[in-house]
């Protein structure tokens, strides 16, 4: 990245950013206590204002890059989520929409049928997709976020919607190691008809079973009441709530018994930088959890005409970590200090939640807008880095 998009960023900034996703579809309940959050919500503070249009991002790619458009072919296919759409009364994001890294191969042939292998203990067996569709039940809203998501794509690999499948729970009987110190391969259909530019193949992470417990993971076999799309990883994938997208395995065809001493897996080593490793681990052990933390950020901000002035609304979502947010900093370049967001509104668990806040800048510039989990008080790495902070360049005040 050069120094013409730097906005005051450090160094260490720069290249950690350069280095760098319950129950039925969201109706009734759980979006009425959304709209209920956010109706007794203090006044709007922009009521009686016209919005006079929006103010994008600036410095975030050297090139367009088309959002919400499948992008390329197998390993190197990808498909940006538009953030800046999402409104807080419809977090879920349609099907087509969400984030693809990497295309289904040209090789995979869904007309044949499908199994998984599973270990068993000491027996063996198959899963077929006709008993997964009977096991399968909803299993709610879940954020996944790619571990290279980046600004060079407007982070727009990440994104929500609401899964259905089969808690792995469910089969434990199957697959639940009965010897001390084994571990869970899963692994996925990972043949391509030709070379990546930016990817290694190898569709495939090593679990403990009591890491894939305390996910809440699952195999996923819809997305918003539709079954999987070859892109997202037709006919199942695992979803393991709370963890990079990495570790949610597409076209998913195994799962087998390894040990303790298990080297890594490439899919593993080639995100260990991305996230957050110490060096390059060589045994699977060694690696920690890929644990989404807590994160925020602007995704769209709004000029509006107020009480004869301009002032700006910024709109945002934060998500990840064991604990929702409770509440969040902003701050406007590094010589400010942080204030208080003036708006949180709550969505589902596993899902974002989206924030508002009012701002009136007092000079025309760039401004990079950096966010701070203040409760918890938690882990908050790639916000300290400061790898989700954005940038917009103000012409009227």
């Amino acid at each position: 990245m050069s120094n013409k998009y730097s906005y005051g960023l450090s160094r260490r900034e720069l290249l950690s950013a350069s280095l760098l996703a319950g129950g039925a579809w969201l109706v009734g309940a759980d979006r009425l206590a959304i709209a209920r959050t956010a109706l007794g919500a203090p006044q709007d503070p922009f009521a009686g204002g016209k919005l006079l249009g929006t103010v994008d991002f600036v410095g975030e790619s050297r090139v367009q890059v088309p959002m919400e458009t499948p992008l390329g072919s197998e390993l190197d296919g990808r498909l940006f989520t538009d953030l800046s759409a999402l409104k807080v009364e419809d977090p879920v994001v349609p099907t087509g929409k969400f984030y693809v890294r990497t295309r289904a191969s040209n090789l995979l042939d869904l007309s044949k049928p499908w199994t998984i292998h599973l270990p068993g203990s000491g027996n063996p067996s198959s899963l077929t997709m006709a008993e997964l569709t009977r096991l399968s039940e909803p299993q709610g809203l879940h954020l996944m976020e790619c571990a290279g998501n980046t600004r060079e794509g407007h982070f727009g690999l990440l994104s929500v919607t609401d899964w259905s499948g089969v808690s792995l729970e469910k089969l434990a009987s199957r697959i639940q190691p009965n010897e001390k110190g084994v571990r869970l391969l899963v692994s996925g259909f990972d043949t391509y008809s030709g070379a990546s530019r930016t990817s290694l193949a190898g569709a495939s992470w090593v679990f403990t079973w009591d890491e894939l417990m305390a996910a809440g993971a699952f195999l996923a076999t819809k997305m918003n009441g539709q079954p999987l799309t070859p892109d997202h990883g037709a006919p199942v994938r695992l979803v393991v709530p709370g963890r990079y997208g990495c570790t949610c395995i597409k076209w998913m065809n195994e799962i087998s018994f390894v040990s303790g001493d298990v080297e890594a897996t490439s899919q593993m080593q080639e995100f260990a930088q991305r996230t957050h490793q110490q060096g390059m681990p060589r045994l699977a052990r060694e690696y920690e959890p890929a644990v989404i933390d807590p994160a925020a950020m602007p995704i769209r901000v709004e000029k509006w005409q107020l009480n004869g002035g301009i002032k700006y609304r910024i709109t945002g979502i934060s998500w990840g970590g064991p604990e929702r947010a409770q509440s969040l900093a902003i701050q406007f370049n590094a010589e400010e200090d942080f204030v208080p967001v003036n708006r949180l509104v709550n969505a589902a668990k596993d899902s974002w939640s989206f924030w508002t806040h009012a701002w009136a800048p007092k000079l025309a510039g760039t401004y990079v807008i950096r966010l701070r989990v203040t409760e918890p008080r938690v882990r908050t790495r790639r916000l300290d880095m400061g790898f989700y902070a954005r940038a917009v360049r103000i012409e009227e005040v």
